[in-house]
């Protein structure tokens, strides 16, 4: 067999695995369920992520940087902790954070080359899963300020995809994703500013929740990206992701959003009810004429075949997406432009990054404030379509629909390289024709879930979006159990390597 072929031969490798198997380690869940129990030590549990992540360094590269030291250090007193009879949430259990989250003592590169200093104080969201009890291993790669759907850069190298190392898991939060699929950790936290966190969860074959606005902290980076921007989980199971989820929820006392408090591990284990699903193949209007690659509309619609089975009552619908571009566009150039603002040394950051930085500095001020002013109007146009009721077997849903279904993507993953060179207006031009569906669901605030939904002939995971109106994380979260349930798709994991390959630097 020909070297061009070996990555999709290791690709179709994949598949099921029996649970407890070597390559199969604990989820976040599980991890928590062992330690409580006495089954394992969080030494042990973090030890093992710590090795796992070496081996890969030269062939996913998904962690900036490890606190290997704190890390086992932080295990060693969980251990003594959960001896003496303490119980928490996530206590001992090993996590990783996209690296655009403050640790203290630990820079935030967010993807950018250069002396950064360290930051002095946790941010809210890491803060709050070390008082649930979860041990923080490192940081995650991103691509240069959260801005791009690929996870490279001169900073760090290519973070490659654990089910074909010659395509990207997707961006920004490709590190995370690539190190959850791969099993380097049980689950990991993200950010989406654009369908950052959902891209490559649909692109790893995981979970990914973009919550609503507000319910994890983004603090000390309060309204991130002019309000784009969420924190969120990526895990491999439902469950894990509502774990983390619970676990790195609330507010700052600073952060202007404050959505009320959700039980999303309750939610899990809840029957969603029979539902009216939308489901809308047809992407919100771009420049690009986007149309989806045949094999993501066979794998959505086919999803949305087994949410009919299930019960639900699922029709082709069109929402009225309306010209939400134009408020997209000034917020995402503003807020990639106050960043990159404030990096020390601006000569180092990528061409295109300092190109936006140029665009967002123009349409900075008057422009953002109008686009931010539409949201009012964007979430009455978009929320006639959906039912505030409770479902079809609920009191007079009217014209409404619960939950819309769309793809995540429009393509399977590219190939690590692909954007290489290209100007920061075709760069933009190509995310936009591989990515259009996520990005309206940041402008509005609201949430929505990646759910897998199958592979490329090829063996490249994609996935479908569960979208939501405002404050419906319980609703999507139990309808992404279900549909779990059915399809199992935890069971089918990436290709265990048997040598490193050329690798992400």
């Amino acid at each position: 067999m020909s070297s061009a072929a070996e990555p999709v031969r290791r690709a179709r490798a994949g598949g099921p695995r029996p649970p407890g198997s070597p390559a199969d380690p604990p989820g976040l869940a599980e991890s928590a369920r062992r330690l409580a129990d006495g089954g394992t030590t969080s030494v042990a549990l973090v030890g093992a992520v710590l090795s796992r992540v070496e081996a890969g360094r030269d062939t996913l590269n998904a962690f900036r940087h490890l606190r290997a030291d704190a890390a086992l250090a932080e295990a060693a007193e969980a251990d003594r902790r959960l001896a003496a009879g303490e119980r928490l949430p996530l206590l001992g259990v090993p996590v990783a954070v996209k690296d655009d989250t403050d640790v203290a003592g630990m820079p935030t590169y967010f993807g950018c080359d250069g002396a950064l200093p360290p930051a002095t104080a946790d941010g809210e969201a890491v803060r709050r899963l070390r008082a649930a009890g979860a041990v923080v291993v490192g940081k995650t790669n991103s691509c240069e300020l959260g801005q791009w759907a690929f996870t490279e850069g001169p900073a760090f190298g290519a973070t490659r995809n654990p089910w074909n190392p010659a395509h990207t898991p997707g961006g920004s939060s490709g590190g995370s994703a690539a190190a959850v699929a791969a099993g380097l950790v049980p689950a990991a936290l993200g950010s989406d500013g654009a369908g950052s966190i959902r891209i490559p969860a649909a692109w790893t074959h995981l979970v990914g929740i973009k919550p609503q606005r507000g319910r994890i902290s983004v603090h000390p980076y309060d309204d991130a990206f002019q309000g784009l921007t969420v924190n969120g989980p990526l895990a491999r199971t439902v469950a894990d992701a509502a774990l983390l989820l619970d676990a790195a929820a609330g507010p700052h006392p600073g952060d202007p959003h404050r959505p009320p408090a959700v039980d999303a591990f309750g939610a899990a284990r809840r029957d969603p009810g029979r539902l009216r699903i939308g489901l809308a193949l047809r992407p919100p209007l771009t420049l690009t004429r986007t149309a989806p690659h045949p094999e993501v509309v066979r794998a959505v619609t086919a999803l949305a075949e087994a949410l009919a089975r299930l019960g639900h009552q699922v029709e082709e619908a069109r929402p009225r997406y309306g010209l939400i571009g134009l408020a997209f566009v000034p917020r995402a150039t503003a807020g990639i432009a106050e960043r990159a603002a404030s990096h020390p040394e601006p000569g180092l950051l990528d061409p295109r990054t300092r190109s936006a930085l140029r665009t967002g500095t123009r349409l900075g001020g008057r422009v953002v404030r109008a686009a931010r002013a539409r949201e009012v109007r964007q979430h009455r146009r978009i929320g006639d379509f959906f039912d505030r009721g409770a479902g079809v077997s609920g009191s007079g849903h009217g014209s409404g629909f619960d939950v819309l279904l769309t793809p995540t993507t429009a393509a399977p993953p590219p190939r690590i390289g692909a954007h290489d060179g290209l100007s920061a207006w075709r760069t933009d031009l190509a995310m936009t024709a591989a990515c259009p569906y996520a990005w309206p669901w940041n402008v509005l605030g609201w949430p929505g879930i990646n759910v897998p939904a199958g592979f490329t002939r090829d063996g490249l995971p994609v996935g479908a979006q569960l979208l939501g109106p405002s404050r419906s994380e319980a609703r999507l979260i139990s309808l992404a159990a279900q549909l779990e349930a059915d399809r199992r798709w935890y069971e089918h994991r990436p290709p265990v390597p048997d040598t490193p390959t050329a690798g992400g630097r």
